[in-house]
């Protein structure tokens, strides 16, 4: 409590500067920093974020707050010459939250607080306006009424719109002094009938409720939307800053503008922004009338913009970035009432960042924390001409960016026989599984009704590189019928569709898209210093280059075929971190494991594995050609034997329908029984992973004969095969320790058959608690762990991913108990004092002991930055995301170093 007491809780703006955010809130910090550089800022005080979490944990302000906000009030006062709300000349103010990060439009702001039925006319007076008092009379009803006292915003409107009705006219500056004293009249009657209580007339009781209301704005439901959107902390709190007022509706040599010193949406330099005559600030953001572009000020004041063009130059000199201002001009005097750095495009922030170094305003280091992972990936995906007309039939969770138009297609097989026909399609499911892969790489893209970020559909579709769009509820999918229903339009199977990945819609019809030169640059087919290339390719180029320079993360892809890879490679890919050898099992080849898994007899379980080894040969063969001289890590079978046999209500239909018919079924009976056999509660938690290979005799060494047999052609031809073999799902060191002698085995019988030294390093798949917490044991027989933090979180929160994410993370979400899912982005105090507890204790068996993580995390960009602070050696991810995860890598290696930089909100 004393340490509360002794607390300062307001601050004059010529105490404060820039770099006290935390505590004076973006707009506090950037006010007093602009009155320190000598700009003309109205007089006032910023109470603190501290104020704030005092009133949000305990219901009341701070004791001390009441007497420190009156003896700043007593110093503005003696400043303006006048006390508030004073009859004959009142001081009026504006209260505006500013929280530390720029949350436009979620919080609250009183304009006119002072003005009372005794001081408008004072202000009449002193201004030589009647009009313009009773306007500013009338406002400051209409938004106290609605953000302090709650009343609905619609009635004011209402009332203004029939005022103007009235009147005969389209624009309230078209409504004179009487017709304004008539609508403050209808405003208070509105205030009284709504709010059960008359206007306050005592205008320290109207600071001081305002001041109460952004406390508590604060917490409404769309500030909480848009900090869970903007990943926003909860506890920060919000400053409040009470301002002296300075009009710009005192007539036509007056006006509120807001000015940009870059172009926000491309980064150009220029004049940019918007000024509105005889207005103030909330009449441009209402758009109740047409603004002006912000260089017709020079025509309307010349003075005042010659002004404005020197401040603006000042101020982005002095932030070093571009600069987001708003202005009021009261007669022809200039007043900057805010300044804070201006959020951008993605494009914009490239563009800027390199030209702010060639301007010698900043360097490298800092140009590489001006953009992200998340800005980088928004200029890879091909994107919907903004300018097109649509029809919306609803909208999901917007998977994987981009935008992808086609035929509406209901079932793989479709998908592929269209595409070979030259059909462009969109593969639409309630959601997909590993069947489904051959028509998710025919489509264009791929649209479920069912699941998250994380679910097969979204994690396939993003390492394709391919749009995606799931958990579209509105939209009913039918697959057996072949069609989907938005509302009471039908869409049949060969209507075109359009899926937009980056925001979740889904439109009828054809949208024209335009192509991402940025991905035509990662791709080769674009050179940065070519005469032709687009400026933002150059700028894309000399960033990710310097992030390679920096960076101490390698980074790596998950792939599973050749051309996975070679697309990788071409994208910056240093290797392959994770190759899922269950995919090279599908298609063609399901009937031979069906073999494997309906094999009664040791005989027929090896001719089984002898027919699927040449086909796995030839697959790592290619693999490894198209990754020679990088490492390829190749994960043995993983997951549960059922996914590779049919659906069980399907196979007992069939199996039923042949009985019925008296037709041979015997084969499908086979299928029914071992279905039924391997059937479990929990497949994800049974007979998978390194079980399989201990259970079925022979499996893993097919796979690692394999891998060393095409390790040593490839040398035979003279590559560089780097291969390394990885145990999923060990929880135990003795069972690493027993398919590792397996392996060594078989491996050195390749060896001797060959000819050639194969040095393949043998490791394993981190993805249980167990496997972590005995690091220290498992690195004795393991030479690289690569953390599988998708498994790791399941099994870490107790988790069902495709389950959780469709049922309850909503909840979760809104509820605040995470502030992001665990499956985008990694949890830092469970899974991830894991992975640092795992990465101590293995390095302390095993100093050189190699680290990398192949989940999903390791294209995330918060989650990169997590990966080089544990001290992992590669992160791997996505072809597709590889280019975002080396700028990552390279923008925590320049934080780590000291480099300065920016935060990306």
């Amino acid at each position: 409590m004393s340490e509360i007491k002794d607390q300062k809780f307001v601050y004059d703006f010529t105490e404060g500067n820039k770099d006290l955010k935390d505590l004076l809130g973006g707009k506090g910090a950037n006010l007093a920093e602009m009155t320190n550089l000598g700009l003309p800022v109205p007089p006032g005080f910023t109470i603190t974020t501290e104020a704030c979490k005092v009133y949000l944990d305990s219901g009341e302000e701070p004791p001390a707050l009441r007497d420190e906000v009156s003896a700043h009030l007593a110093g503005l006062e003696q400043t303006m010459g006048k006390k508030l709300g004073q009859a004959d000349n009142p001081l009026l103010v504006s209260v505006r939250s500013g929280a530390k990060f720029s949350m436009p439009g979620m919080m609250d702001t009183v304009l006119n607080i002072g003005l009372s039925d005794d001081s408008v006319a004072g202000l009449a007076k002193q201004s030589g306006d009647e009009r313009f008092a009773w306007d500013s009379y009338r406002r400051l009803i209409q938004m106290f009424g609605k953000t302090v006292m709650g009343v609905d915003g619609e009635l004011f409107e209402e009332a203004l719109d029939e005022a103007k009705e009235a009147k005969k006219v389209t624009v309230d500056t078209d409504l004179d002094a009487g017709d304004l004293q008539k609508l403050v009249k209808r405003f208070k009657k509105i205030v009284k009938s709504e709010a059960g209580r008359e206007f306050p007339q005592d205008p320290r009781e109207q600071m001081d409720l305002a001041i109460r209301s952004v406390f508590d704005s604060w917490n409404t439901e769309r500030a909480k939307l848009y900090r869970r959107q903007e990943r926003i902390p909860g506890d920060l709190g919000t400053a409040v800053n009470v301002c002296s007022m300075v009009f710009g509706n005192l007539g036509p040599d007056s006006g509120t503008g807001v000015a940009f010193t870059r172009d926000p949406a491309s980064g150009h330099q220029g004049v940019y922004g918007d000024y509105l005559q005889n207005a103030q600030g909330e009449d441009v953001v209402a758009g109740i009338r047409n603004t002006v572009a912000l260089a017709e000020l020079e025509n309307i004041d010349k003075k005042s913009y010659d002004q404005l063009m020197q401040i603006m130059e000042t101020l982005e000199t002095h932030y070093k970035d571009l600069c987001d201002i708003e202005f009021t001009i009261e007669r022809g005097q200039l007043w900057m009432l805010q300044t804070r750095v201006g959020k951008r495009t993605a494009g914009a922030a490239f563009r800027i960042a390199t030209q702010l170094v060639d301007q010698g305003l900043i360097d490298e280091a800092e140009a590489l924390q001006r953009v992200n992972g998340a800005q980088l990936a928004q200029l890879m995906f091909p994107r919907f001409d903004d300018g097109a007309k649509a029809e919306l039939l609803g909208r999901g969770i917007a998977a994987s960016p981009g935008a992808a138009v086609g035929k509406a297609v209901f079932d793989s097989y479709t998908a592929v026989k269209w595409s070979r026909s030259g059909e462009k399609v969109i593969l639409i499911r309630r959601e997909t599984n590993p069947d489904d892969l051959d028509g998710m790489i025919a489509a264009e893209g791929i649209l479920t009704s069912r699941g998250g970020k994380t679910s097969h559909a979204a994690v396939v579709a993003r390492g394709m590189g391919k749009t995606c769009v799931c958990g579209a509820e509105e939209l009913q999918v039918d697959t057996k019928r072949r069609r989907m229903t938005a509302g009471d339009r039908v869409i049949e199977e060969g209507d075109v569709v359009s899926i937009d990945g980056s925001s979740g819609k889904v439109y009828l019809g054809e949208v024209p898209v335009v192509p991402s030169p940025v991905v035509e640059y990662f791709e080769g087919r674009m050179h940065a210093g070519a005469d032709d290339a687009d400026e933002l390719v150059g700028a894309v180029h000399r960033i990710m280059a310097y992030a390679d320079r920096v960076r101490r993360l390698r980074v790596r892809a998950n792939a599973d075929n050749a051309e996975d890879a070679l697309r990788a490679r071409r994208f910056g890919a240093q290797g392959i971190g994770l190759c899922r050898t269950e995919h090279m099992f599908l298609g063609e080849r399901r009937e031979m494991v069906e073999k494997l898994i309906l094999a009664d007899h040791d005989d027929e379980r090896q001719e089984a594995l002898e027919a699927l080894l040449p086909l796995q040969k030839q697959d790592f063969i290619e693999l490894f050609e198209a990754m020679d001289g990088l490492p390829v890590t190749v994960r043995l079978l993983d997951p549960p034997l059922h996914e590779f046999l049919p659906d069980i209500t399907d196979l007992s239909v069939r199996v039923a329908l042949a009985e019925a018919r008296h037709e041979p079924h015997e084969n499908e009976l086979r299928l029914l029984q071992a279905v039924h056999r391997l059937h479990e509660q929990n497949p994800m938690l049974g007979l998978r992973g390194v079980r399989l290979g201990l259970v079925i005799p022979g499996l893993f060494t097919m796979q690692v004969r394999a891998i060393a047999e095409a390790a040593a052609e490839r040398k035979n031809a003279k590559g560089d095969p780097r291969a390394e073999i990885m145990i999923p799902l060990v929880g135990t060191v003795q069972e690493l320790e027993i398919v590792r002698e397996e392996a060594e085995a078989v491996i050195a019988e390749v060896e001797a058959a060959s000819g050639v030294e194969l040095k393949l390093a043998l490791g394993t798949m981190i993805e249980l608690p167990r496997a972590a917490l005995t690091a220290d044991q498992i690195a004795e027989a393991a030479e690289f762990f690569s953390f599988g933090t998708n498994d790791l979180t399941q099994t870490v929160w107790g988790f069902s991913r495709d389950d959780v994410e469709a049922s309850f993370f909503t909840a979760y979400l809104e509820k605040g108990i995470f502030g992001v899912s665990p499956f985008e982005t990694i949890d830092k105090d469970g899974v991830g004092k894991l992975v640092r507890d795992a990465v101590a204790a293995g390095r302390a068996t095993r100093p050189d002991l190699k680290l990398g993580v192949c989940g999903e995390h390791g294209g995330d960009p918060e989650s990169v930055h997590f990966f080089h602070e544990a001290g992992l050696d590669y992160v791997s991810c996505s072809p597709f995301r590889i280019p975002v995860a080396r700028l990552e890598a390279g923008r925590a290696a320049a934080v780590s170093s000291g480099a300065p930089g920016s935060d990306s909100r």
